[in-house]
């Protein structure tokens, strides 16, 4: 991987781990101490994120290795686009805090498609913080389907164990300079923020 980008902070783990719950959760907190941050999301809602969600959505039909090459588009858009760039945000003293980022292409992608080939694609900078909500694939399952997910359980407990496996091959060789956080994600809401407000706004 290339560089640290430090005060960019990002979430990981499975489907229903609850990421997204702790990004805006953590950007109220920001709000609430006047701290300056930009929280985002990936695939983003910029034209590349759209074309990805409309494959995720299947409402167009590409293969796993063009979906690949998206993924990596839309994030270096993400990240250096002269208008919206996460990287400008950064060096205008933001704190960017996002929802995903390259790991979950990495973790997700590789079941399909050859991992060397993944992250070839994905040589992106890491972030300073990556908060790894360790959510069991039972516990997910149960609470994607509480949205009314209509998937085959049996095919997404699969997918669900194999991305799981690759978060850990991952997490085996970050750079030294990357804070990896894991958290257990059966600990309610309140209490995973309150642990990474700990982390985040005492050190």
């Amino acid at each position: 991987m290339a560089s640290v980008l430090e005060h960019f902070i990002v979430f990981e783990g499975l489907d229903g781990a609850g990421t997204t719950t702790q990004m805006q959760l953590l950007a109220e907190a920001c709000d609430q101490r006047s701290i300056p941050c930009h929280a985002t999301f990936e695939p983003t809602d910029k034209p590349i994120g759209r074309i990805v969600r409309s494959a995720l959505r299947k409402e167009i039909v590409i293969t796993p290795l063009a979906l690949a090459m998206l993924y990596a588009a839309d994030r270096e858009d993400h990240l250096h686009n002269p208008v919206y760039g996460l990287v400008g945000d950064l060096q205008a003293g933001k704190l960017v805090i996002s929802d995903r980022y390259l790991y979950s292409s990495l973790a997700y992608q590789s079941v399909e498609t050859d991992f060397e080939t993944i992250e070839r694609l994905n040589q992106f900078p890491s972030p300073e913080y990556i908060f790894f909500i360790d959510t069991p694939v039972d516990e997910c399952l149960r609470r994607i389907k509480g949205r009314g997910n209509a998937e085959e359980l049996f095919e997404r407990h699969e997918f669900l164990e194999k991305v799981k496996q690759n978060y850990e091959r991952i997490f085996s060789s970050l750079p030294q300079e990357v804070k990896l956080i894991r958290i257990d994600g059966l600990l309610s809401k309140e209490e995973i923020a309150r642990q990474i407000q700990e982390i985040l706004f005492t050190e």
